[in-house]
């Protein structure tokens, strides 16, 4: 498991860099998403969760949930375009679940992709995701986790 800064990348994930967007392979035709220990530990302690509603399509590059910080509020973009299957209920009374096991009881959607294969292409496996990271953290002056 590539770890940059302090920040756990694990290998068994696919990664958007640029969106800081991890995606996990549920074997069912659907994928897993949350944000990453990075974008977690960026936006500090999370108090806000609020995902598009289940059922909806979520055209590739557009927003499934927005999240809330302290010193933050933005979209979390997907891209891979699909139906929103599963939303994790926890994070509306626990958004600060992604800071605490943002791989773990953090996920924030689960997809049922349209096009995977297409979209997948554009992730990087976490294996190979480090030096991608390390420039991005260094571009964005990020210090790294705690």
């Amino acid at each position: 498991m590539p770890i940059v800064k302090g920040c756990n990348l694990p290998d068994e994930l696919l990664y958007d860099v640029a969106n800081q967007v991890w995606y996990r392979e549920l074997g069912d035709g659907t994928v897993m998403l949350g944000m990453t220990s990075v974008a977690a530990a960026m936006s500090g302690r999370l108090v806000a969760y609020t995902p598009r509603p289940v059922g909806r399509e979520i055209p590739a590059g557009k927003s499934c949930a927005t999240v809330e910080s302290g010193k933050w509020v933005g979209p979390v973009k997907t891209l891979a375009a699909g139906t929103i299957i599963a939303t994790n209920a926890a994070l509306g009374e626990s958004p600060s679940l992604v800071n605490q096991d943002p791989y773990g009881e953090g996920w924030l959607v689960v997809l049922r992709p349209i096009d995977w294969e297409t979209a997948k292409r554009s992730l990087l496996p976490g294996g190979q995701v480090g030096e991608a990271y390390r420039s991005k953290m260094d571009e964005e002056g990020f210090i790294g986790c705690s």
